[in-house]
């Protein structure tokens, strides 16, 4: 006979939504220490892999049992967590419509139609509903175990997003810290909530990516992704918040049909958007950031449509444009000087302008008062405003809302926007008639997700997991101890510029810049002796370099501000703050920063928009006059570009040829210029850059007469393949690789004209020996080599090639056009030019030599010999050294 169920009779049941998250299992545990003796209905969740696993392991902590085996006639008490949605009660559906039931609810959600009505309610809005509940259990002095402490603050975190999300409050955090006190295991906790997306989910992020459709609902940009997959994607909100990260956007739905069901999972970063009221309607629900749910009996069609229909009716525009912006707009002529633009700024107390062409009835883009007073400080105001001006030319129409409005100003870094209807401009809208509009309003401006109060105006994201995930163990601790002896000196500390660049690049980190808001070098002093590393410091500029006993460095350097006395010249450096320290940098890309300091640590702060500029892979100048400060940034812009793959931005390829057409290099140090040649010409493959460089007139600043023609680009690729072919030889010889393309550069040029460059550039004479005599010698002897009407012989062309430095020798293979002499010269780098005699001096002695002269005759004549293939051993050597001796009677 089958065996009788056991019935349970329980007065108190508790239970949460179906796919219950982290949150709901905690919260249940939870309830379950403030209602003792009571019964957990678990509700089942769709995350198999991470949920029933945790369950599982842990199910001693819960006294539970199936709906079916409890007798619910007994039940005078239903406790419901994190939820207040009667069609997400499936498994107490009959006990709900219980007349003498008493219902507690606990949870965080909005309300919403068809909610449940308890006898006792308890809705706070905290991040996660487990907050409210734990609340309650220390305010009653119950101490949960670790295990308990653990899975609770688990949903803390989980619900959250680890303390990121909008919606965390001050409760979830205080919560969070008593669990913590009570034992709570964070590596456990770390393992459940930071989720490494699996190889098998990678197709479906892709599938989301590539599906992504853009719908501009009532002024607001709303992504869309709409798939299907077979069989069940595990972790699918894990996935969608990726997504929503990868991309940065603020509203996204994703509509997944699988196993025969369609889900929607929604994120929202918009105030205007209620992302669980939307949701609703498909009989799901959540929060105005965060919802889901799950469609039967439906097409992807049907519900995409729907889902379209419904957000057409909850998303409300507001047309601001024309209430915002000044009319009249003041403009200027784009033939203006910018002396005469600022004395019109001046005239109506205003810091742009617009530019105008009155003939073509077009707008060409705007200048500002910033870019003014530089103009004037370099003495170049006599210049019309085109030089200078943005040209980026964005502008909107009356109609137009706040986010199109806030994109363009805060994310596109414009001061000043045009509003212009049918050709007309209309009125312009600035910075601060935004800002007082958001501040009017009680908005927020667009940031990355967090943002810890550094600096308003920085875009803010955590980074620390990438940081673990992509340093060596070395680097990371460095970077905390560094942040460390910050915060004990009382100084915000930072790594900036290249190094993050390349960290979010994944390329291999060559360089740590530190910048200290502070005394840069009394920081270096302390962190040095910390390390018993020693320090090199400059006063002048603030800055120290830490050098550890394996020589591995660091560089400090105080936060500055730099400013020019006269175009080209070095900078004037003064203290600062990290904000204007990064101002000061070359390119947007350049000038991104990491908190180091233990409160912050891992925390990325972007002022200018690098990330943006990184993800569109191109580069972009700080402010227009950035190329008349410091023209060495026009070789800089072109070397980033290529050793990237990026394009160099419109406004910014405009900028260069502005300050090449005024002769920007006039007053340049020949020094500097030719420090920025070496660094592209050491690049892997340079001719790209060369070809930018052709393409901007650059090898006019070297020499009037300097022309690159297609022979020397010929030139360049032989260099480049014999480059490439002695890096695989793996021979341990160090050799000055931008001076082979430099030579290349000069190969055409008359002996006067390279003497010119070489004034022109400062070369130093060890340099200058090299691109001068050598380079000629070498020349002279490839062409003899080539037209000699018998190849020559071993020896004797080791000895007219032994006297070459290695980059004289690898110039020569790449310009050399006759195969069997270049296969000649590469015999005799790779082979021939380390032979030497086994024999030495004493060896000479032994035979009865006196030392002088005679020695080194009869050592190259050995030499000779093996060169020849006449000697192959030392003791062949000496014999050889005896006959000739005696035939010469040096012995008896």
């Amino acid at each position: 006979m089958p065996k009788k169920k056991k019935i349970i009779h329980a007065e108190t049941i508790i239970t949460s939504h179906v796919n219950a998250d982290f949150d709901a299992v905690a919260s249940m545990l939870a309830a379950q220490k403030l209602y003792p003796g009571s019964i957990i209905i678990f509700p089942g969740s769709q995350e198999k892999s991470l949920r029933d696993f945790f369950i599982s392991s842990t199910s001693y902590l819960f006294n539970m049992a199936d709906k079916n085996s409890i007798d619910f006639s007994q039940v005078s008490r239903l406790v419901i967590v994190d939820t207040r949605q009667r069609n997400r009660l499936p498994q107490v559906a009959d006990l709900l419509n219980k007349n003498d039931l008493k219902i507690d609810i606990y949870d965080h959600h909005p309300p919403m139609e068809g909610d449940v009505t308890g006898s006792f309610e308890m809705i706070r809005q905290t991040g996660a509903a487990t907050t409210i509940l734990c609340s309650l259990i220390q305010e009653k002095k119950i101490i949960p175990s670790p295990e308990e402490a653990t899975i609770m603050a688990l949903g803390i975190y989980e619900d959250t997003g680890s303390f990121t999300y909008s919606s965390t409050t001050k409760q979830d955090l205080e919560q969070a810290a008593f669990l913590l006190s009570c034992g709570a295991n964070l590596p456990t906790i770390v393992s459940f909530v930071v989720k490494e997306i699996k190889s098998e989910q990678v197709t479906w992020l892709n599938e989301l990516l590539n599906e992504m459709t853009l719908h501009k609902i009532n002024g607001v940009d709303i992504y869309m992704s709409v798939i299907s997959s077979p069989s069940y994607i595990a972790d699918l909100a894990t996935i969608v918040q990726k997504v929503v990260r990868i991309e940065n956007i603020d509203i996204f739905f994703a509509i997944v049909l699988m196993d025969n069901k369609i889900n929607i999972i929604a994120r929202n970063r918009l105030p205007e958007v209620d992302a669980g009221k939307i949701l609703s309607e498909f009989g799901g629900g959540g929060h105005s950031y965060a919802a889901s749910a799950k469609v039967e009996n439906q097409t992807l069609a049907q519900v995409e449509i729907k889902l379209i229909e419904r957000l057409q009716k909850q998303v409300k525009s507001v047309q601001i444009a024309k209430y915002l912006m000044a009319s009249p707009a003041i403009t200027v002529d784009p033939e203006i000087t910018c002396k005469k633009a600022g004395n019109i700024m001046t005239r109506y107390n205003i810091n742009s302008l617009l530019v105008v062409d009155k003939q073509k009835k077009s707008y060409e883009g705007y200048i500002t008062r910033q870019i003014i007073e530089k103009t004037a400080y370099h003495k170049l105001s006599h210049l019309p405003v085109k030089e200078y001006m943005n040209s980026e030319t964005r502008f909107v129409s009356s109609s137009a809302d706040v986010s199109q409005i806030e994109n363009i100003i805060i994310e596109g870094k414009h001061r000043i926007l045009p509003v212009i209807d049918d050709g007309s401009i209309k009125g312009v809208i600035t910075r601060t008639d935004l800002l007082n509009y958001l501040v009017q309003h009680n908005k927020t401006l667009k940031q990355n997700d967090t943002d810890l109060g550094m600096n308003k105006n920085a875009k803010k994201k955590q980074i620390e997991n990438i940081l673990y995930q992509r340093l060596d163990n070395r680097i990371k601790h460095l970077l905390q101890n560094i942040g460390q002896t910050g915060t004990e000196l009382g100084f915000n500390v930072f790594v900036v510029g290249g190094f993050v660049r390349d960290l979010l690049l994944h390329r291999q980190i060559e360089d740590i810049d530190i910048v200290v808001e502070g005394d840069g070098i009394e920081f270096a002093r302390v962190f040095a002796k910390k390390e018993k590393s020693r320090i090199n410091t400059h006063k002048k500029f603030g800055t120290a370099v830490i050098i550890f006993p394996d020589n591995f460095k660091i560089d400090v350097a105080s936060a500055r501000l730099e400013y020019y006395a006269t175009p080209a010249a070095l900078p004037i450096v003064e203290k600062s703050s990290i904000k204007l320290d990064l101002a000061r940098r070359d390119f947007t890309i350049n000038t991104l920063a990491i908190s180091l300091n233990p409160d912050n640590f891992g925390t990325m702060i972007d002022y200018f928009g690098a990330t943006r500029d990184l993800k569109d892979k191109t580069i972009r100048t700080i402010h227009n006059l950035s190329f008349v400060e410091d023209p060495t940034r026009i070789f800089r812009a072109i070397k980033f570009s290529n050793r990237f793959g990026f394009k160099i931005g419109k406004v910014t390829s405009n900028l260069i040829k502005n300050a090449i057409r005024i002769d920007c290099f006039k007053n340049l140090s020949g020094l500097r210029v030719l420090s920025e040649l070496k660094q592209i010409f050491e690049e892997e493959n340079p001719i790209p850059a060369i070809r930018t460089m052709e393409a901007y007139s650059l090898e006019k600043v070297l020499h009037k007469h300097l022309t690159i023609i297609p022979n020397t680009y010929q030139l360049f690729e032989s260099v480049n393949k014999i480059l490439s072919w002695h890096d695989l030889l793996y021979i341990d010889d160090q050799y000055p690789r931008w001076s082979v393309y430099f030579m290349a550069l000069l190969n055409r040029c008359s002996f006067k004209v390279c003497e010119q460059i070489c004034n022109r550039l400062n070369v130093p004479l060890k340099d200058r020996d090299i691109l001068f005599d050598m380079r000629y010698k070498a020349e002279k002897l490839l062409h003899i080599l080539e037209n000699s009407p018998t190849p020559y012989s071993r020896k004797d062309l080791y000895w007219a090639l032994i006297h070459f430095k290695t980059e004289c020798i690898l110039y020569m293979m790449a310009l050399c056009k006759n195969e069997e002499t270049k296969k000649a010269i590469s015999n005799f780098y790779t082979h021939q030019r380390n032979i030497k005699p086994y024999m030495k001096g004493r060896d000479l002695l032994k035979i009865g030599l006196k030392p002088g002269p005679v020695f080194t005759t009869i050592l190259n004549l050995v030499l000779n010999a093996k060169l020849d293939g006449q000697l192959k051993t030392k003791k062949e050597e000496i014999t050889f050294a005896k006959y000739y001796a005696k035939k010469h009677k040096l012995i008896d």
